[in-house]
């Protein structure tokens, strides 16, 4: 079969591989529709990742939609031409981290996936992704390319589940990216009572606007002074970091009002440090928090979401790609100039 190599963000390498064989608690899954994530374009994570397994490339790809094409005798519950959503990482929901609600940091989460990667015509599904809830059968009325939207969205509203989300609150989101223009779609469903986004992309403004954000800001402006003019002259009581750069991370903590919640969805690369204000911060009850993944049950509540079309995400994909030209898909994604959500389609070459 053929899959898309991974070496460094600009050698993107079309190569053929063993079609995997599964085994009794297995099933084999024809992948129509892969995401490109935004994580996956983080060359320090992804190289990093090569160095620590020792390898010289990888086979990427986490957002995937297909259909199952094999099955083990084992597995009762699915079957050939069922189509469907398959999380790469799932939960043991049994350690301590799980019992206390942290899936997301349970050590079989970081050491699941399926094989090779989502950037192939076929992967296998192991038998503990298949046991651990790691399988969404789509309804007849989700297409593919919404069921690459629901890892995304599920890490969207595992965000919003733990910093509580809510009517009357005033949420600013910092970079209107795909994530972000999910977090700005789902805090409107939340009741909330503004959202505000920034971006230093003019077309990533224009789409926050058109997906429901109430005011949008060039990233560059003094985000602080322009949130209190249409704010009641009050900061965010909920800021979401949708932006890697270090002056997303800064802008985070110059917009917090007393009671204010901050949660880093995306982080700074390794080796940069915030000087947070503690003091400032104890007198006025600021929360700062991560919010990494997504578990079972945060992918059941996207897949619920994208079921009833409340939240509309097969527009937010702009670029489609054959498995051949994966290097100018990651090229679209790299440069984050008019593009969302960029998608490769192995079945089309």
């Amino acid at each position: 079969m053929k899959v898309a190599r991974y070496f460094s963000n600009d050698d993107i390498r079309e190569a053929e591989m063993q079609k995997p064989i599964i085994g009794p608690g297995e099933i084999l899954v024809k992948v129509k529709k892969s995401g490109i994530c935004g994580s996956d374009i983080l060359e320090y994570y992804r190289k990093a990742k090569m160095k620590k397994l020792g390898v010289s490339s990888l086979i990427l790809g986490h957002e995937i939609a297909g259909e199952i094409v094999e099955k083990g005798d084992n597995v009762k519950h699915l079957k050939v031409g069922d189509r469907v959503f398959v999380s790469h990482h799932v939960p043991c929901f049994e350690c301590h981290y799980c019992e206390q609600g942290h899936h997301t940091a349970c050590d079989l989460l970081h050491n699941t996936n399926y094989d090779p990667g989502g950037f192939a015509e076929f992967i296998r599904v192991p038998k503990i992704n298949i046991e651990k809830k790691g399988v969404l059968v789509l309804d007849k009325n989700v297409s593919y390319e919404e069921g690459v939207l629901i890892e995304p969205l599920g890490c969207v509203c595992r965000a919003q589940r733990l910093v509580n989300v809510k009517k009357g609150l005033t949420v600013l989101v910092l970079g209107s990216g795909v994530s972000g223009i999910l977090h700005i779609q789902l805090a409107k469903l939340r009741g909330a009572k503004k959202v505000i986004a920034t971006d230093i992309n003019e077309f990533r403004l224009q789409m926050a606007k058109k997906f429901g954000a109430d005011y949008v800001f060039h990233a560059q402006e003094d985000i602080a002074t322009e949130l209190k003019k249409v704010n009641e002259d009050r900061l965010a009581d909920i800021i979401i970091v949708c932006a890697g750069a270090l002056s997303a991370a800064e802008q985070a903590l110059n917009c917090v009002a007393p009671g204010s919640k901050i949660v880093f969805f995306a982080v700074p690369e390794p080796g940069i440090n915030l000087e947070v204000p503690i003091n400032d911060y104890w007198r006025n009850e600021i929360t700062i928090m991560t919010s990494y993944g997504a578990a079972p049950e945060d992918l059941d509540e996207a897949y619920n979401w994208i079921l009833s079309k409340r939240i509309n995400v097969e527009e937010l994909i702009t670029h489609r790609f054959p498995l051949s030209k994966a290097g100018d898909a990651f090229k679209v994604v790299c440069e984050a100039a008019e593009s969302l959500k960029v998608i490769i389609e192995p079945e089309k070459g």
